[in-house]
């Protein structure tokens, strides 16, 4: 609690209290007897009044902090300010802070049983003493439940006032931390595509370009090197190298741009350009069934464009076969991609890489499903199926 919230809560307790000791003590100093007494009391000691006045009001400072205490000390204080015969003060009117005070501090069947005890007591020892039961139990009795229960009411309501406000605060808890786990999703997704992006990008250009090093290597070691393959391989270096970087910046680009930009980067538009790569590299490519430009929608244009050229270069790192076979074949609202090749070894060797994984996640982002793994004849498979359907 704050040094403000602090002063204006005593101020309040203040409040109450004083309020208390001025009903009960106009009550003291006015004296008025109850109707229907034969004899009205006589008063000898009215500073016991007064006494009693201040200790009630007293206890609104304890009101927060021991409600259920202050509430069963305000019933045994009016209980003997009538037994000591002092001056009437009520018994709604001084009890009703102190059943507020319990209600409001969530206590409300203590304050339901004090005030409901109580009544019991008055009315029984009132009627005991001969009062006109018309007085007591038609006018008397339901004023005095009418302010005990408004008392209790209202506190009550603040109960559920403060509940209803720390229910919204925990709500809104509830949606910050939701909105920061979507955020972060939200990131880490967007990394996931980053990394995808730029793997699809270099990867490939990188793997022909360790190829045909390799084989200039090759070229210029021994005691007759061959020149001219090794200036024929770094040629191809040189400008697979300029094509990987264009292709990196452009990458980068269409990250910085929308989603139809990033998947612009890929299209079985440039279907040929990455078979005559791989077919430079040293390794015999097939096309069957490729689908007309303009026949699929961007994206998934672009996933079939990934899928064949991480296929083509696992085959070119791991698979040591002479040659593969891509074919696209429509099936209703799918097309599958399928890229099989011969080698000795499966291309998949390293699945857990973040190749497979990245098809995996384009093809998955597409509803499709991938299929990865040895031939029965040898080699290995590699199939996409991608829907279709939808706007293009």
């Amino acid at each position: 609690m704050s040094s403000e919230s602090g002063r204006r809560a005593v101020a309040v307790d203040a409040l109450f209290g004083f309020a208390v000791f001025a009903v009960v003590a106009i009550a003291v100093g006015s004296d008025v007897a109850d109707p229907g007494v034969d004899e009205p009391l006589v008063v000898d000691r009215p500073a016991l009044g007064y006494l009693i006045a201040v200790m009630l009001g007293a206890l609104m400072f304890w009101r927060r902090t021991r409600p259920v205490a202050v509430l069963l000390a305000t019933g045994v204080l009016i209980v003997a300010n009538y037994v000591l015969d002092l001056p009437i003060i009520g018994l709604a009117v001084p009890l009703a802070p102190a059943l507020y005070s319990a209600a409001e501090a969530d206590r409300t069947r203590w304050a339901v049983g004090t005030a409901t005890g109580l009544l019991l007591l008055s009315t029984g020892v009132r009627l005991a003493q001969g009062q006109d039961p018309a007085f007591v139990l038609g006018y008397e009795l339901a004023s005095t439940v009418a302010i005990m229960g408004a008392a209790i009411a209202l506190g009550h309501i603040q109960v559920q006032r403060r509940r209803a406000g720390e229910q919204r605060m925990r709500i809104a808890e509830l949606d910050r931390q939701a909105a920061r786990a979507e955020a972060a999703e939200r990131v880490s997704l967007e990394r996931t595509r980053i990394a995808r992006d730029l793997h699809d990008a270099v990867g490939h250009r990188l793997t022909v370009v360790m190829l045909h090093s390799s084989v200039a290597v090759e070229a210029l070691e021994g005691d007759r090197p061959d020149l001219d393959t090794a200036r024929t391989e770094l040629g191809y270096v040189t400008d697979y190298s300029r094509a990987g970087l264009r292709e990196l910046r452009s990458t980068v680009h269409a990250l910085r741009g929308s989603d139809s930009e990033v998947a612009g980067t890929a299209s079985l538009a440039y279907l040929d350009d990455l078979t005559a790569e791989v077919r430079a590299a040293g390794l015999t490519v097939d096309v069957r069934g490729r689908p007309e430009r303009g026949d699929l929608p961007a994206l998934v244009d672009a996933t079939a464009h990934r899928v064949v050229q991480e296929a083509l270069t696992n085959t070119l790192k791991h698979a040591r076969a002479r040659s593969a076979t891509v074919e696209f074949t429509v099936d209703g609202e799918d097309l599958t991609v399928s890229v099989a090749d011969d080698g000795a070894t499966p291309a998949g060797d390293e699945g857990t890489g973040s190749g497979l994984a990245g098809m995996r996640e384009r093809v998955r982002l597409l509803g499709g499903e991938l299929e990865t793994g040895p031939r029965p004849d040898g080699g290995f498979l590699v199939r996409a199926r991608l829907p279709i359907g939808g706007p293009r």
